[in-house]
């Protein structure tokens, strides 16, 4: 795979080694390597003697497994096995865990303990829309108020589009600081019979029908949550706010993570426009999984004219230096592949011995010839992909990450994905 000139390369290194770069958030749509980019770059800068911490939020629990550690959870565990001078952590986002932490922060015993047990509030925690993104966020700004890591590793939460992870802090903070949750708060300082009829009136004019459907038990249950955070809704959205200024701080950079195909590369570049819109710090694209040949001269249609060469007889006799069409039929009706006869055995004759027929010499590498032939035609079609990413957005650095023969499952393998990414363009076997 050729690679256009005026794309300019993605240098991995020197940003790991940057002493001011603090935060790495590798971003893009589902699927495309994000959380094995995030835990080889961490690999990679740990061993280059910086003091890493990794935060992931894949469910798959993958980079436990390749690093070595039996389970992650919200708590950063120490990795071993790292060759350098640095140090390697790494952490599971657990959504709830943090949403937990953060009551016990700021509000007192008993009003956290009122907040936890409420149902809503376990509802809410464990699986309002946009909470994993938001919850990722307040542990990103924890890791960094901390200052025990010099850099930190962000692999964004696998959702529906790359944008969420963007938008989830401002929609939570919104939601929790917003009209509905001051309408919720009126009845609790209202107090009395008064206040569950306002609220009842509320809640019908808003709901209608689906408040009846609910029931007047859940509508209780938000009530007291509501009164109960009434003191931390506007600690939601500074948090919110803070965090979101760090991501534009100069110490954060992005890196959008594809992979080379028509849809993973239009989130990617539609990610890239909302990153300059919002003044996010854009460091780079990382192209994953790119296909490569160590016999790119060879064309696709030259491959298939040869394989079917092959299939037909119809290969080129260089046996005296001369081309020429080797013959097809032999003497006495004998194929040119058939061994000759035993003692006391005729021309053709089978034995109980002999195996079934096996493929030609020239039936395997035709086989081959097409098999490469289709290899040809995937670079061919990753790289009118890339090409269409690169005219649109000709200023983002690029490094490619040749695929892997397997998956990733150790140290080595995500050592092996650094040194791609630090020197991936162009992909290795590619032409």
């Amino acid at each position: 795979m050729t690679v256009d000139p005026a794309a300019a390369p993605l240098e991995v290194d020197p940003l790991l080694d940057d002493p001011e770069t603090r935060i790495i958030v590798c971003c893009g749509s589902g699927g495309v390597g994000k959380t094995t980019t995030a835990a080889a770059l961490g690999v990679r800068a740990a061993e280059r003697g910086r003091k890493v911490v990794v935060l992931t939020i894949d469910p798959a629990r993958r980079l436990a497994q390749s690093m070595g550690i039996d389970s992650l959870d919200n708590t950063p565990r120490r990795v071993k096995g790292i060759e350098g001078p640095g140090e390697l952590h790494a952490m599971m986002l657990d959504m709830k865990r943090t949403f937990d932490e953060i009551v016990e922060a700021h509000a007192d015993q008993d009003r956290a303990r009122a907040i936890l047990e409420n149902p809503f509030y376990q509802s809410l925690s464990a699986g309002f829309a946009g909470t994993q993104e938001y919850m990722a966020m307040e542990k990103l700004g924890q890791l960094r108020a901390r200052e025990e890591w010099d850099l930190i590793v962000v692999d964004t939460p696998p959702s529906r589009s790359a944008l969420d992870f963007l938008d989830a802090p401002k929609r939570l903070g919104s939601f929790l600081d917003g009209k509905f949750i001051r309408l919720l708060m009126a009845p609790a300082k209202m107090g009395g019979r008064a206040g569950m009829k306002f609220l009842n009136v509320g809640m019908s004019m808003m709901t209608g029908t689906l408040g009846k459907l609910l029931g007047g038990q859940f509508l209780r249950d938000v009530q007291t949550f509501v009164a109960a955070m009434d003191t931390m809704f506007g600690g939601f959205r500074t948090r919110a706010d803070a965090t979101y200024r760090l991501l534009q701080a100069p110490g954060t950079a992005f890196l959008v993570v594809a992979a080379p195909e028509r849809d993973a590369l239009r989130e990617a570049a539609y990610f890239v426009e909302r990153l300059a819109a919002e003044e996010m710090p854009l460091a780079g694209l990382v192209l994953n999984r790119v296909h490569g040949s160590g016999a790119a001269r060879l064309s696709a249609e030259r491959a298939r004219a040869a394989a079917e060469n092959l299939e037909e007889g119809r290969i080129v006799d260089q046996g005296h230096g001369k081309n020429g069409v080797r013959e097809t039929a032999s003497p006495a009706g004998s194929s040119p592949d058939s061994p000759d006869p035993g003692p006391g055995q005729l021309p053709h004759q089978e034995t109980e011995s002999q195996t079934p027929a096996q493929p030609s010499v020239n039936q395997l590498t035709a086989g081959l010839l097409r098999l490469h032939a289709e290899r040809m035609q995937v670079l061919k079609r990753e790289q009118r992909t890339r090409d269409r990413f690169t005219a649109l957005h000709p200023e983002v650095p690029v490094t490619e990450v040749a695929a892997l023969p397997g998956d990733v499952h150790d140290l080595a393998g995500l050592r092996a994905i650094g040194d791609r990414l630090a020197g991936g363009s162009p992909a290795t076997g590619a032409a």
